[in-house]
């Protein structure tokens, strides 16, 4: 009966039952079947217990924040800025769908939700322009992958949150893993359009005189990232008053220097808030109440023995944990990936002196890039639902970005400096 709970999670996984209900379900089932002496109404007080969360604030913020800049102007001046110092590349418009999911920085709530936002907005013009609609796909999904870990994550405060670790040192962290994967990215769509002769957007490159125009139609949407950074740096604001201060600067962005914002959109925009804030946060109560099961039957300790038991080197134990967390990272949507495992996986990598922050990076690139990965990742039924796409096409195009991503993450994994020399630096 002990793991009966875990049983249950995962065969409700196999029949496609909602993330949250999985957990809520399986938790409930612990506390009415097994004589715990403990209430089912436990589950109810759990859920409510873990949503009175002042640093929780950050997330339903830093969610309207995103869909505000889609509304306000900012997310078409990024892209114009992206398309300004990439389109001249072979593959340009794909170059630009790499480049647009870093500028973009995770304020979108999650890779799926960056995914189909790109897939309606940029695909469709690749494919006017002579890409196929596959490769328009595999690129669209793997950029997506670069959102959570870009500063300011939704899945960075996550991992921060759950793992008491400082929000700061965790956005600073993302930064250059961030860039390595962008980077990566953006030579396997230039190595491919030289294959296949796609084009690039522009004839020529951009002057000087057209970046810098770009650059300063796009500044307040670039400054965001920065500021929140050196805000949280330096003391100025928590993380939850930081994902406010997101808000207001949208709005007095959208409705003052771009004008574009309008009174009537707000319904709108307050609607597809609330619909992503809801359901990432029944996803975490969901989980903590599981977690409240899993601490009761002291399950991360014995994972924990587990694990030391399996192997004393950190470097094998990472080896291990990026491959299970790439294997669960094609069934589970990251948010409810990060929340049920932080608490198994932290107490075991900190005692082989693993740092937590090092960690938190790994677990969200591995989680995303999980995403992607066939036959059952999440982005892959996101994005091949909406552009009406056969999966088998989409595969096929999607193993050069696999393998690029892979690298990074081999870098960043036996590399810590890469990750950990920002947050070093800045102390």
């Amino acid at each position: 009966m002990v793991v009966f709970p875990l049983i249950l999670l995962f065969v409700m996984f196999i029949f496609n039952i909602p993330v949250a209900f999985c957990l809520m379900m399986a938790a409930l089932s612990y506390f009415v079947l097994c004589p715990t002496g403990l209430e089912a109404f436990m589950v109810v007080q759990r859920m409510v217990a873990s949503s009175e969360s002042f640093p929780m604030l950050a997330i339903p913020f830093f969610i309207l924040a995103g869909t505000i800049m889609t509304y306000s102007g900012i997310s078409s001046r990024l892209m114009s800025f992206a398309e300004c110092l990439t389109g001249h590349m072979n593959g340009g418009l794909g170059q630009v769908n790499v480049l647009l999911s870093a500028l973009m920085g995770g304020v979108s709530g999650s890779s799926n939700a960056d995914a189909a936002m790109q897939s309606k907005m940029l695909v469709p013009e690749m494919v006017k322009r002579g890409y196929s609609k596959a490769f328009s796909a595999a690129v669209t999904a793997a950029s997506a992958c670069i959102t959570p870990i870009i500063p300011p994550g939704i899945t960075l405060i996550l991992f921060a949150f759950m793992a008491e670790q400082s929000v700061s040192k965790m956005f600073i962290a993302g930064i250059v893993p961030g860039i390595l994967i962008t980077v990566a990215l953006m030579i396997v769509v230039t190595i491919i359009s030289r294959r296949k002769g796609y084009k690039p957007v522009r004839e020529k490159r951009a002057t000087g005189r057209e970046i810098w125009h770009e650059f300063v139609q796009a500044i307040w949407a670039l400054f965001m990232p920065f500021g929140l950074i050196m805000g949280l740096r330096f003391g100025v604001f928590t993380a939850s008053e930081a994902g406010a201060v997101s808000v207001v600067y949208t709005l007095i962005v959208g409705f003052f220097i771009y004008k574009e914002l309008k009174p009537n959109m707000i319904g709108r925009i307050l609607k597809e808030s609330i619909q992503s804030t809801c359901s990432v946060m029944l996803i975490i109560v969901s989980a903590a109440a599981f977690s409240y099961y899993m601490s009761w039957e002291r399950i991360p300790q014995m994972v924990t023995n587990a694990l030391v038991g399996l192997t004393s080197s950190p470097w094998v134990l990472l080896l291990i944990i990026n491959i299970f967390l790439l294997i669960l990272g094609m069934f589970l949507e990251g948010t409810a990936s990060l929340i049920i495992l932080t608490p198994l996986l932290l107490p075991v990598t900190t005692a082989l002196g693993i740092d937590p922050i090092h960690l938190g990076i790994l677990m969200v690139v591995n989680i995303t890039l999980g995403g992607m990965t066939p036959p059952f990742g999440t982005l892959i039924f996101v994005v091949c639902s909406t552009l009406k796409l056969e999966i088998t096409e989409f595969i096929k195009e999607s193993i050069p970005f696999i393998i690029a991503m892979l690298i990074v993450l081999g870098i960043i994994t036996y590399l810590p400096g890469v990750v950990m020399f920002l947050p070093n630096l800045i102390g």
